[in-house]
């Protein structure tokens, strides 16, 4: 009898011990998610509550009182982050990943026509909001600290890819945007530079303007070659995008479609005008290509001072040397604006 109540106990702890150790299977080893993508974005903004996490946690598993009875064993706390889960990953593999490998994102961009272009394009990639972004660039410190202004800070964002976490704040996106900057100063570039005496920024605003004059790569240091020839001579720089720029910062419309610069154009007052300005224009008018800014750094060494877009050959120029053969190459190019009824 006492044997076989020894025996019966024996199971019954048996019995008890399996269920515990199931149970504990359950919480920590059994795959618990609820997605049949292989993988799951997840994301948890700055501001969302241990409340408000844990309802963006509930949509991806299938036992969320599992999942909350493995989180408070392994003390875990929602942090706010991008985290990308795995079909069939069980809580205790879950938990450490939200715990500890907060994803980064690829950030690109290029060509952004503006400071405000570009913040919209970022604003839709990371957390913060394009109101934010603004106000970092803006900062009276900040541009006091840097050495920028409003009309030029745009210099520092030089297109590429970025990996940047999710919740990235608006300041920290600002502030790896001037150190990626510094960074793109090489001594190389310092030295060239300093050759043709002009500043960083100075550099960056008039490879703006040959961004904007040439797509084509191999042409770019023949369009920069010419308008430091101006600039040594004192000369206008008298370039076109400069002038369709002043047009859309006065209309406060910087995606108008100006395909034209009318005579009557040229005449607008504005310090991006360089018909009417000396000089190179306050600041960046387009965020150029790193092509465009080693252009005016390593341009061609030549005496042309004027050129025209070539009809014979889509994205080239006629260039000159003197105003009389520049105006012969005027003419091809009005004749073909002509032909093609191009009138604005």
């Amino acid at each position: 009898m006492i044997k076989r109540l020894f025996i019966a106990v024996l199971l019954l702890l048996f019995i008890l011990g399996s269920a515990i150790v199931f149970h504990f299977y359950k919480i920590f080893f059994a795959s618990n998610t609820a997605f049949e993508v292989p993988q799951q974005e997840v994301l948890i903004p700055s501001s969302d509550t241990k409340a408000a996490a844990y309802d963006t946690l509930a949509r991806v598993v299938k036992r969320f009182d599992f999942f909350q009875q493995a989180a408070s064993r392994k003390g875990y706390q929602p942090i706010p982050g991008r985290f990308v889960l795995d079909r069939g990953m069980n809580n205790n593999e879950l938990i450490d990943r939200l715990r500890s490998e907060n994803k980064p994102i690829r950030l690109t961009f290029n060509n952004q026509k503006t400071l405000m272009h570009l913040v919209a394009h970022i604003a839709t990639k990371i957390e913060t909001d394009s109101t934010a972004i603004m106000q970092a660039f803006y900062d009276v410190d900040f541009l006091q600290q840097s050495g920028f202004t409003k009309d030029n800070v745009l210099s520092i964002c030089l297109p590429n890819s970025y990996d940047v976490f999710w919740n990235t704040t608006a300041e920290q996106f600002r502030d790896r945007m001037l150190r990626q900057y510094k960074a793109f100063w090489t001594p190389k570039r310092e030295t060239a530079r300093k050759k043709i005496k002009l500043t960083r920024e100075e550099v960056v605003a008039l490879a703006a303007v040959v961004h904007k004059e040439s797509y084509r790569v191999d042409e770019q240091p023949l369009v920069a070659g010419v308008y430091l020839n101006r600039l040594r001579k004192r000369m206008r720089l008298q370039a076109d995008p400069t002038v369709i720029y002043a047009l859309m910062r006065k209309a406060n419309d910087y995606d108008m479609d100006i395909r034209r610069v009318l005579y009557a154009d040229l005449k607008i007052k504005s310090p991006y005008n360089t018909y009417q300005s000396r000089g190179i224009p306050p600041g960046p008018i387009t965020m150029p290509d790193v092509s465009a800014i080693d252009a005016v750094l390593f341009a061609a060494k030549h005496k042309y001072l004027y050129f025209v877009a070539d009809p014979s050959r889509s994205g080239y120029h006629l260039f000159a040397t003197n105003l009389s053969q520049h105006n012969k190459n005027k003419k091809i190019y009005t004749r073909w604006l002509r032909d093609n009824k191009i009138y604005r």
